[in-house]
């Protein structure tokens, strides 16, 4: 057995072997799918950049939906999953921004507009409303903190549309 404990040498070749390649966007085609797939992992060592790329793949990746706190500066500044190191002091201190090991980046911050060509083509396609959503951030932190349940409750009642379904009163 491949399980048992100091088994090193097989006798037969695997007994299950996928015919088709995974595709992580076959069954889902989703915007937030096609934002994690053109998601460019930069600011990481080769190896954090494999697992990141590892977790696209086999759709593993969760975006954030809040910023996560900074281990070196300590403000919530970290918007990238996974990360536990803001851009700017990952820059300053020359660490990688997900693992925090002073290792050789593989593509720096900075380059990530020259590196992004691939997406540039993608972008040629869409109109210019679709254009303007994407150069926006990747997060959405549109959220008020500080508005009250009731201001809540009352902006997703306006809305909400009619229902049509309701049975007409009167004769």
């Amino acid at each position: 057995m491949s399980s048992q404990r100091g088994n090193v040498n097989r006798s037969r070749a695997q007994k299950h072997k996928n015919a088709t390649v995974f595709k992580n966007d076959k069954y889902d085609s989703s915007s937030r799918t096609k934002k994690i797939n053109a998601k460019l992992h930069d600011g990481v060592c080769q190896h954090c950049k494999d697992v990141l790329e590892w977790r696209v793949k086999f759709s593993k990746y969760k975006p954030l939906s809040q910023p996560k706190k900074c281990v070196k500066c300590l403000q919530k500044t970290v918007k990238d999953s996974y990360h536990i190191i803001c851009k700017p002091c990952a820059i300053q201190h020359e660490l990688c921004a997900k693992c925090g090991k002073k290792e050789e980046i593989v593509l720096p911050i900075g380059t990530g507009q020259e590196a992004s060509n691939n997406t540039a083509s993608n972008r040629e396609n869409l109109s210019c409303d679709e254009e303007e959503e994407e150069a926006g951030s990747d997060l959405d932190f549109d959220i008020d903190l500080e508005a009250s349940d009731d201001e809540f409750k009352e902006g997703k009642n306006k809305n909400k549309k009619p229902s049509k379904n309701k049975a007409p009163t009167g004769s």
